[in-house]
Parts: C-alpha cells; structure tokens; sequence
C-alpha cells in the first residue's frame, strides 16, 4: 500500500490527512506525522497503519482532552465536540473518551453534581435553569433528573433573594417594577406560582 497523500487539514493545519492508494485512511497530528517520518514513507503495511490509528492517534487524542481537564472539569460531550474540532476522527474520539471514562477522568454524574452544587453556592438559580445549562453541556436528561433530586432547591427562596437583591430598592407597588420583577424571574426559569409568591413577600415586607 502507499501513501498517495499527505495534506494539512483545512480547519486545523496541526492535523494532516493520510490517503493511502488515493483513499482517505486517517488524520494524525503534524507532530506525530513527522516523529514517525510518514513524510518519508511511500509504502506503508497494514501493520503501521494499525499501530497508528489504534496506539498514536487515541493515545494523542487522550493527551489533549487530558489538557483540557486540567483546566477545568468538562462533560463528555464538550470534550469530544474539542476533540473533533481540533481534527481527529470520530472512531478515535469515541475510543479515547471510552478510555478516560473508565479510568474515572470523565463522568457526567460527577459533573453534574459539582456543577448543581456549585451553581447553588456563587449563582442560584431556578431548577429549569440548571436544567437547561446542563442539556446544553450534554448531560443526559436522566442523569441531571437523578441528581437534581439529589439537591434541596427552595426555588421561593432563590427568586426572593434574587428579586430583593435586584429591585428591593424600587416601589413594589408600581407595576412598572412588578412586570420587570416578572419578567426577569421567569427569565431565570422559575414559575408563575414562584413569581407571584414573591411579588406578595415583596409587598408584605413593605407594608411590614
């Protein structure tokens, strides 16, 4: 078999795509590709082919999501969208991931209860919030179902502190603020019942 091609990858010039016999095999990054001298190869046996796609480009892979997660704990899916963006193959992503879950360094349960637990301490917010913040990090509904539970969330008190904190220096009684006070909480994702229970803890606290 040969290497009919060699090309830098249009949207990440660091990978480098490998045809061999004029058909697509694998990308591998530009480092690898020179450190195993591929640029000087013609031939190449299923052998090497193997060891590069199965050894070098999963180990790599699992280098640079290591990389990431020192930074700052990820889900799996953010690392494998990073993963794919930086240019390597699907097939390697998906073995790399499936390796790091097993050796504990990605687990979106664990993420999931850190992300609740922190969210609840610095920016508290309504359970549909985090919800959503979770789904758009690719949690699965499951899992954030299972550890949302896990949590005491009094959503009164949360839209309360939040409201007072925003608007506590207004005139509750204007109902220019009550629509604001409205609109902003059902931005965070809290009820109607939530909201509406604020407004008559925000009025008593004034006539109190």
């Amino acid at each position: 078999m040969r290497i009919t091609s060699a090309i830098k990858q249009k949207n990440n010039p660091n990978m480098i795509q490998i045809y061999i016999d004029d058909s697509y095999a694998f990308s591998i990054p530009e480092e690898e590709y020179l450190r195993l001298n591929l640029y000087e190869k013609e031939e190449i046996d299923l052998e090497e082919i193997k060891f590069i796609r199965e050894e070098v480009n999963v180990k790599f892979a699992k280098q640079r999501a290591l990389r990431m997660l020192t930074t700052r704990y990820r889900t799996e899916y953010e690392i494998k969208e990073k993963l794919l963006d930086l240019g390597f193959d699907y097939e390697f992503v998906a073995e790399a991931i499936l390796q790091l879950k097993s050796m504990g360094y990605i687990n979106d349960r664990l993420f999931a209860t850190k992300y609740i637990s922190d969210r609840l301490k610095l920016k508290p917010r309504s359970k549909k919030a985090l919800c959503f913040e979770l789904s758009k990090k690719g949690v699965s509904s499951d899992i954030i179902e299972q550890v949302i539970d896990e949590f005491e969330i009094d959503e009164s008190v949360i839209a309360y502190r939040l409201a007072r904190k925003k608007y506590g220096k207004y005139n509750i009684d204007d109902s220019k603020i009550q629509r604001r006070i409205v609109s902003f909480l059902s931005h965070k994702g809290f009820s109607f019942t939530i909201i509406k229970g604020v407004l008559e803890q925000m009025k008593e606290d004034k006539s109190g």
